[in-house]
């Protein structure tokens, strides 16, 4: 039986050791059935962190291996190759093995035709070895190592058809908008090490914030600054607002490739970062505010794109970043003021809503591959519907996820979601002077988002597989469900989706293990206990129904309400469905002077630069050319070229 301490380092060898095993072995000796290494890495991870979550549970320090093993030194500065399981690393090791696992065996059946099959599981066992390896980093210098490792994953994934231009420019714009943030992180982590304590541990630079704060000498501007920078890598990862616009275009990867990303690694890493930094953010109000703020803006932002879209994956997308966003606004909601301390209950419903939202978004990303799959590749939701006769293992499933995203009473996204409700309530009311009408602002925000997240969430599903039964030419007459290796991994999502919620959020398990494993040992003195909302609850819950009524009416009771209210919204309509034309905003501000500047670049460079260095080049040539002419062979010549470098000589003799 394996030790929970055996079992941290496992994890992430277990996923590198499948990629490896594909990339050397897979095409020579198994090229079928490259996908066996691959979820045979990813259960096995799974199957440790089930190990380590108990462990957790059972220890009473956090578990640790190679604190001692140094894997950077220059100077006094070192780094170790640490790894680390509190009650927050069980919890996203269990979620992204989990998840992981389930979208591997989706994709044995999803990728099976595919000609560069070996390559994807490569892919993606890799991204789970970077993944984990993040989770589980003891120090900022290996969480950034697995922080670019799962940047560059994303990239081969996005574009795994790099064939199309479309999904090779999806690969290079998500690569280059996130590295952007990354400059950020990167800047944090500097300020960190310089200012507070010349060491990267987690534990020592919390311990030393704390104590300057306890003793009065706190740099708060350095510590706004550090936390601001670390908040930018995480906005990048997690595609916030101003930096959400790569998320969107991922959608030219393959379907799995899209759950796996929005579900259960990328996207959560970002919020990962800041719940892991919670004991700086909750010392510095200002830096958690504009957490809030990006986090609420985000999500309506991308609520009102969502009610438009036609694509269903788009769609999911949008919703990605809109959830995306009510996880920043929990955290940035986790203000102290006297006695009041929300640290604890902030992370813990943030964190709370990513787990469930894994589960949900998983299922509708492979449940829309399903679609996708069947309909030959067809993804927008004009051109089909009244599918759930002919697909019905997919719809019922996407059923599933659909309310629990809908945020319908006792599925998973219900609970999850008035916990970011009730964090943001208490904000508001603790909270004093402006930053208490911001967060107010915030909070019907977010219960407005709420209403849209129902109703463009039973907008796709009713557009999908109700109403009149319309399928595309590609499709042909008889479209196939879900394979049995598909149908799964889509049930066993299903009954998460409906399932985890309720198991977790009424019996308090979840923050139980979060405060007792993890909060306690790190910021107790943030955090202060849990209480429940019935009223908000209710009020949430009317919502939801309402969102979901509206696009009952305009897309199945009556269907061209839907054409007439579009018409008379027609500024508003066109705004949404143009994504609030962001892409050309960009375009115009970022792309079009960045690619001028590098045009001016290359004219200098190519003839400027080059031309000088050419013509200095030249001097040589132009000197033997004006002497050619005495070099015939004739010996007179030559003793007259002597005669006159000796004159020349002794006449510069006699001149000195």
């Amino acid at each position: 039986m394996f030790s929970p301490e055996m079992c941290l380092w496992m994890i992430p060898f277990l996923p590198l050791l499948g990629s490896v095993i594909i990339v050397t072995l897979g095409r020579r000796m198994f090229p079928d059935r490259c996908h066996v290494p691959c979820i045979a890495g990813a259960i096995g991870a799974c199957v440790c962190a089930v190990v380590v979550f108990v462990g957790v549970i059972s220890e009473t320090t956090p578990l640790r291996f190679g604190r001692e093993i140094a894997w950077i030194q220059v100077g006094n500065f070192s780094a170790n190759f640490s790894l680390r399981a509190d009650g927050l690393t069980a919890v996203m090791l269990v979620m992204v093995t989990f998840i992981g696992s389930l979208i591997a065996i989706y994709s044995a059946g999803y990728m099976e035709v595919d000609e560069s099959y070996p390559r994807f599981f490569a892919a993606v066992s890799a991204f789970l070895f970077f993944m984990t390896g993040l989770v589980l980093a003891n120090n900022f210098v290996l969480l950034y190592a697995c922080w670019e490792g799962v940047g560059l994953c994303s990239y081969l994934l996005i574009g795994f058809w790099y064939e199309k231009p479309s999904a090779a420019a999806a690969a290079r714009k998500a690569f280059l908008v996130t590295r952007l943030g990354d400059i950020g992180l990167f800047i944090g982590i500097l300020i960190l090490w310089h200012n507070f304590g010349h060491s990267l541990e987690y534990d020592d630079i919390f311990v030393n914030v704390k104590a300057q704060y306890d003793a009065g000498v706190l740099d708060h501007n350095l510590l706004y600054w550090a936390c601001i920078c670390l908040f930018i890598g995480a906005a990048g990862k997690s595609a916030q607002f101003p930096l959400h616009v790569w998320l969107p275009d991922a959608m030219e990867g393959p379907s799995p490739v899209s759950a796996l990303i929005h579900a259960a690694t990328m996207v959560t890493a970002g919020v990962y970062l800041v719940a892991r930094c919670t004991p700086l953010f909750g010392l510095a109000p200002d830096a958690q505010l504009l957490v809030a703020c990006t986090g609420g803006f985000t999500a309506l932002l991308a609520a009102l794109i969502a009610v438009t879209q036609t694509d269903l994956k788009r769609v999911l997308a949008y919703s990605t970043l809109s959830q995306l966003g009510y996880m920043f606004l929990a955290l940035g909601s986790g203000v102290v003021v006297g006695e009041h301390k929300l640290a604890g209950l902030a992370v813990t419903a943030a964190i709370f809503h990513l787990f469930t939202h894994a589960f949900f978004k998983a299922l509708l990303f492979l449940a829309a591959g399903s679609v996708m799959h069947a309909m030959h590749d067809v993804i927008d939701m004009t051109k089909f519907g009244g599918l759930k006769k002919v697909l019905p293992i997919t719809h019922w499933t996407f059923l599933c996820g659909a309310a629990a995203l809908a945020g319908i009473p006792l599925l998973s996204g219900f609970w999850s979601k008035d916990e970011i409700l009730a964090t943001t309530y208490e904000a508001w009311h603790v909270s004093g002077g402006a930053a208490s009408g911001i967060y107010c602002l915030l909070f019907f925000t977010a219960l407005f988002t709420a209403g849209l997240t129902a109703f463009y969430t039973a907008r796709a599903y009713f557009m999908t597989f109700h109403g009149d039964e319309k399928l595309p030419p590609e499709a042909g007459e008889h479209p196939h469900d879900a394979t049995p290796i598909m149908a799964w991994p889509l049930m066993i999502l299903a009954v998460g989706a409906v399932g985890v919620g309720i198991v977790l959020g009424p019996t308090h398990l979840f923050e139980s293990v979060l405060e007792k494993k993890w909060i306690t040992a790190q910021f107790a003195h943030l955090a202060s206990p849990h209480s429940t909302n019935l009223l908000l609850m209710v009020t949430s819950s009317v919502v939801a129904c309402i969102g979901v009524g509206i696009a009952y009416w305009l897309y199945v009771a009556d269907p061209s309400a839907a054409a007439s209210v579009a018409s008379r919204m027609a500024s508003i309509y066109d705004l949404s469905r143009s994504k609030f034309y962001f892409d050309e905003i960009y375009e115009l501000a970022v792309v079009w002077p960045m690619n001028a500047f590098a045009f001016i670049c290359r004219v200098v460079d190519q003839y400027v630069l080059d031309g000088l260095v050419d013509l200095f080049g030249q001097v040589p040539a132009v000197f033997g050319y004006l002497v050619r002419p005495v070099q015939n062979g004739l010996v007179q010549f030559y003793a007259l070229l002597m005669a006159l470098g000796l004159a020349g000589f002794l006449l510069s003799v006699l001149l000195r």
